[in-house]
């Protein structure tokens, strides 16, 4: 599955592939794959991204177009 909207977020903020890559302690090429669709992209890694773009992870998954993260949980 190919998520247009990762590389999309990091070209906004203007970071390169291997910038990303770093952040995600993989590989260029890992990354690459990632946003291309050509290699599924871990939980953990979607998780990692919506921080560094503060974004929800169903925004980056394409499931939401409110980029919006959800609000912390409330305690008790």
């Amino acid at each position: 599955m190919h998520f247009q909207r990762i590389e999309d977020l990091r070209v906004d903020h203007d970071k390169t592939q291997l910038e990303i890559a770093e952040y995600l302690n993989t590989g260029r090429n890992v990354y690459w794959r990632y946003e291309k669709g050509v290699r599924e992209i871990p939980t953990w890694a979607v998780i990692k991204l919506a921080d560094l773009y503060n974004v929800s992870t169903d925004y980056l998954l394409g499931r939401t177009d409110d980029p919006a993260p959800p609000p912390p949980p409330k305690r008790r």
